[in-house]
């Protein structure tokens, strides 16, 4: 099935969490609600500007709630039952890039083009926890550990760094994961589903596996001629990973 009805480039897709729909982001400023089974359009919603990333509540009652992250620094929280903004959260001084739910989607973490990490509850448009310092660079991915306790953060000074999610979302120095190249490519960082494992691609075309215990890299491989951008764990089958890459190719590995 194709699924018509943006007019420019997407940016961003997630599903909701029975997988019967999918909210789309697209250049074209409009985030679209989409029946997947049907491939009808249910809702659209804009602001006008480019939503970079979008991410629905992850409670059961909650799945008509549509959190988008503005190429306008803003957070804009839609209702897509009626269509209306019910919330915009305006903290950020760069573009927002991830949008990321954490303590059983009481809070939510976003991260953006100001290299600053801001921690909001949900609903209430005040950052409870502001994270920033000269060293910090720009995380345009952030990935959830699977047990909820830690978040990884592509870091563009080709590391990953690790926050806990806990109360104080500190930094742990420990969990540094080195090795490839992310500087200038918003490479996708990714667990395995029993959380033993940390991958991300790279700039130069390779697809990189960590020990989450260990910190060590535990392999890494050619994957792409060109920078492997995106990477997904099967959630069901747990031997296989696809990756994405700038040459134009899905790869699906096992």
């Amino acid at each position: 099935r194709t699924y018509l009805g943006h007019s420019k480039a997407l940016r961003d897709i997630t599903f909701t969490t029975d997988g019967r729909k999918f909210v789309s982001s697209s250049y074209d400023t409009n985030c679209k609600l989409w029946d997947t089974e049907t491939g009808q359009v249910i809702t659209t919603v804009s602001s006008g500007k480019t939503p970079h990333v979008v991410r629905l509540h992850p409670d059961a009652d909650k799945q008509h709630v549509l959190l988008a992250g503005m190429s306008d620094k803003k957070i804009m929280q839609w209702d897509l039952n009626t269509g209306d903004v019910t919330q915009e959260y305006d903290q950020h001084l760069g573009a927002v890039n991830t949008v990321t739910f954490c303590d059983e989607g009481r809070r939510f973490i976003t991260s953006s083009d100001d290299k600053s990490i801001r921690v909001w509850e949900w609903g209430i448009p005040v950052v409870i926890k502001y994270i920033a310092d000269p060293t910090m660079h720009s995380m345009p991915s952030i990935a959830m550990h699977p047990n909820q306790q830690w978040i990884a953060c592509q870091s563009m000074d080709n590391q990953i760094i690790t926050y806990s999610t806990k109360e104080r979302f500190r930094i742990s120095h420990k969990k540094v994961f080195t090795g490839h190249l992310s500087a200038g490519y918003a490479c996708q960082v990714g667990f395995s589903p029993d959380g033993r494992f940390l991958i991300s691609g790279s700039g130069d075309g390779k697809m990189w596996f960590w020990d989450w215990k260990t910190h060590k890299v535990f392999r890494s491989f050619k994957a792409h001629d060109q920078v492997v951008i995106g990477c997904e764990w099967n959630p069901v089958e747990t031997s296989k990973v696809a990756t994405c890459s700038w040459d134009g190719l899905i790869k699906y590995w096992d």
